[in-house]
């Protein structure tokens, strides 16, 4: 009997053309839209991407893909229009190459494709943080509430509350 093919991951080629202090790749589970920057993906899966090679390949597993995969690179010197970001979703037997929103990052995807048509206006006129700069400018943020809105991803769980432990404590006789 023959087994099932499996289906063939998702390979991110990277391709470094500017100078970057800091890397990241993230497969999106979940959201906490109180917070921003990477924080804002929660829970998330870690893929390790090092900042300073000009060329790298990475290969994402097909099976139980996050919502989205998002890449994000910080240029040194920092400066935020030189930001790069490339938010991509699984899709078998599709390739793309192109730009991650700046020049001095460019990227081949196989077996996915960017996201694309998400911005500041993604973020609902009534979410609470809309008007912190600081939330309302970022692009992982921005992306988030795109999430929230197109593939219904949810927030992360509560963390546990931390036990206070001012005052009388019960005590309890087994």
């Amino acid at each position: 009997m023959d087994s099932p093919a499996s289906p063939e991951g998702v390979r991110v080629q990277i391709e470094t053309r500017d100078s970057y202090r800091i890397m990241w790749l993230a497969g999106v589970r979940q959201l906490d839209l109180t917070q921003h920057c990477l924080k804002t993906f929660a829970e998330c899966d870690r893929y390790d991407v090092a900042p300073q090679r000009r060329a790298q390949t990475l290969c994402l597993p097909a099976e139980n893909p996050p919502a989205a995969w998002y890449l994000c690179a910080l240029p040194i010197p920092w400066d935020w229009v030189r930001n790069a970001h490339l938010p991509f979703e699984y899709a078998p037997g599709e390739t793309w190459e192109g730009d991650a929103l700046v020049p001095g990052l460019r990227v081949r995807l196989t077996n996915a494709l960017p996201i694309t048509g998400w911005g500041e206006h993604s973020i609902p006129r009534n979410a609470p943080r809309r008007s912190s700069y600081r939330h309302r400018t970022c692009r992982n943020y921005q992306f988030a509430w795109w999430l929230r809105t197109h593939r219904d991803v949810a927030d992360a769980p509560p963390p546990p509350r931390e036990e206070t432990t001012d005052g009388p404590q019960q005590l309890t006789l087994g």
